[in-house]
């Protein structure tokens, strides 16, 4: 960008042109250790507070610390009845760690605390090689400080993972577009397969701004380039596609039911439930574009992000990286075809359209906490664009661009802080006027030093900073985390934990020795049984009991074979669990009493 404000410029320059490169790296380094430690301090210190966050998903880590086979599949017991929704790669890790430092709240969730430290040095090293260290100390810093970033972070769900494997991708295609390396291009295939393997088609949303950027940028002839992104094509599918091979060439009976499939496929799941459905609101996902509240997103719409869901999730920074792209994208429009920084535009700012633009419309289930996935992109457009204007701060419309960036956030800041209006209601205000002060100086000055850069940037990150620290002071738990300040809570929370089942159920059922203590309708049901009991536990029907495992003649089986000791109710005390076949079989034919103010049947009398 800097290159195309001063035409005296050579483009080939690397982004420390301003100072020797040993000087640069020794004194940047410091900063950088400084800033991987204050993530690992955020997202680690009091990490416990929050359980088992996630039962469901530590109840399968649990599984994965009994039974490699749980491990390899992703099972919720460690008997293997049923799968999560999801694939395992995120639980391959927790698991691991479990077994290593042994099942705890801790081994749950440090995976995803230090997925996140690893996943801002990625991010720093990415948009440092483009825009030099000072832009990627912004965007690590300001990746770490934004609010859905500090929530998942410190949370068992895969998007911790899935962020991280993002921003390596993201990480390699930067470094295949400065020599046109097929190989780095085929690296970054390589962690969008295991991303798929983390939450599935949600890892694909990164791929246009990756091929748009190689296509357009990349130093190699048109034909090198289209079969490189080949070459990358092919590591995708292999690195995604090997897993799903193996699920489904392994022989059903000998493995869990695949949960949210309609067929036992991995493959079906992946374009079904947790694919096209989520989209278009079909395969078990329910439409209306939002329509139950905040936690499934809001009202679809090209406002979404900015919405009372998302916004303050993620949406800090995003006016400022969109200024930055159509700035950005105007400012290099004479440059050569493989600059730098616009490639890096096209990259990121290809990154958070199509996440954004797929967010915002799509009509199944959706979650804020989905944006941490668009938190890197958004952050990495603000930092590179923020950088190249205040090195062409001196050509006027460089820094007119800047001082808008700079106000742009200071108001959304103060927007977003309004909503939550009892909580330093003082901030907003301080904010709103630094930002005012800050452009104006920016819009009039002459050739503003660096203590304006350093206001700035404060301007810029203490409204999500303050959003983000107030979200890891609070413990979180259930199945739709949100971020903010706890007297500001929004609906839609799920609650859910190991110790709603009861701590009577929990002995009982630990005092067991079948394959399976009990079984009970609903994963989440069951994970808090297996969590209170260290115990395997059967989910009926999987997530919300629609899924067909086990068949009434499995069950039955399994019964007859002495290897499920309880079925308990997950409703009052005066049924079986619901109206399915599963449980009026075992009302019809086994004695009931009542544990913990649960109906619960001894299958084995």
């Amino acid at each position: 960008m800097t290159a195309t404000l001063n035409p005296a410029t050579p483009h080939t320059h690397s982004p420390d042109r301003d100072e020797p490169a040993a000087a640069g790296r020794a004194r940047h380094r410091p900063l950088v250790w400084l800033m991987l430690a204050g993530t690992a301090v955020l997202y680690l210190w009091n990490l416990t507070s929050s359980g088992w966050a996630n039962s469901y998903y530590a109840a399968a880590t649990q599984a994965a610390t009994q039974s490699w086979q749980a491990w390899l599949f992703g099972s919720l017991d460690a008997g293997n009845a049923i799968t999560v929704d999801k694939p395992p790669a995120s639980l391959w890790l927790s698991g691991l760690s479990g077994r290593i430092f042994g099942f705890s709240s801790w081994s749950v969730l440090a995976p995803q605390a230090l997925a996140g430290v690893a996943a801002v040095g990625v991010l720093y090293l990415a948009v440092k090689r483009v825009a030099g260290p000072g832009a990627g100390l912004l965007a690590g810093t300001a990746l770490a400080l934004t609010p859905v970033a500090a929530l998942m972070f410190r949370y068992n769900l895969p998007d911790a993972l899935l962020t991280l494997l993002l921003v390596a991708g993201g990480y390699a295609v930067t470094r295949a577009l400065e020599r046109a390396s097929w190989r780095w291009l085929a690296l970054a295939g390589v962690f969008v397969g295991f991303a798929f393997l983390t939450k599935m088609l949600q890892a694909f949303l990164v791929l246009p701004g990756f091929a748009l950027a190689y296509l357009v940028a990349a130093p190699a002839t048109l034909g090198r380039r289209f079969a490189h992104l080949g070459a990358a094509a092919v590591s995708t599918v292999v690195s995604a596609g090997w897993y799903v091979a193996l699920v489904d060439l392994w022989p059903a009976s000998s493995r869990p039911y695949i949960a949210g499939s309609t067929n036992d496929s991995l493959l079906e799941l992946a374009l079904g439930y947790n694919g096209l459905g989520r989209i278009f609101g079909e395969d078990g996902n329910p439409g209306g574009g939002g329509g139950r509240g905040t936690a499934f997103g809001g009202a679809t719409g090209l406002g979404r992000m900015f919405g009372a869901a998302f916004g303050g999730e993620v949406s800090w920074l995003l006016p400022a990286a969109l200024v930055a792209l159509g700035a950005g994208l105007w400012f290099t429009r004479y440059a050569p075809r493989t600059d730098r920084t616009r490639a890096a535009l096209l990259l990121w700012g290809g990154w958070t359209a199509v996440t954004a633009l797929v967010f915002s419309l799509m009509s199944g289930i959706v979650h804020p906490y989905y944006a941490v996935a668009l938190a890197p992109a958004v952050v990495a457009l603000a930092a590179i664009g923020a950088v190249q204007l205040w090195r062409g701060r001196t050509h006027r419309p460089a820094a007119v661009t800047l001082a808008a960036m700079v106000a742009v956030t200071a108001v959304w800041s103060f927007i977003l802080l309004d909503r939550t209006p009892g909580w330093l209601p003082w901030l907003r205000w301080v904010l709103l006027a630094g930002g005012v002060v800050v452009a104006t100086v920016l819009a009039v000055g002459t050739r503003p030093g660096r203590w304006l850069a350093v206001a700035a940037v404060v301007v810029a990150l203490t409204g999500s900073g303050a959003y983000t620290v107030a979200t890891a002071a609070q413990g979180h738990t259930g199945s739709i985390p949100m971020s903010g300040p706890a007297a500001e809570q929004r609906d839609g929370r799920m609650m859910d934990g190991p110790d709603s089942a009861g701590e009577e159920l929990g002995v009982l059922l630990a005092d067991t020795d079948t394959t399976w203590a009990a079984a009970t309708v609903g994963a989440t049901a069951a994970a808090d049984l297996s969590l209170a009991s260290g115990r395997p536990v059967i989910a009926i029907g999987g997530w919300d009991g629609g899924d067909p495992a086990p068949t009434l003649a499995e069950f039955q089986q399994y019964v007859e074979e002495g290897r499920i000791a309880y079925l308990v109710t997950t409703g009052d005390a005066s049924g079986p669990a619901g109206a399915n076949e599963i449980g009026q079989w075992v009302a019809d034919n086994f004695t009931s009493t009542t544990v913990g103010g649960r109906t619960v049947y001894d299958l084995r009398s």
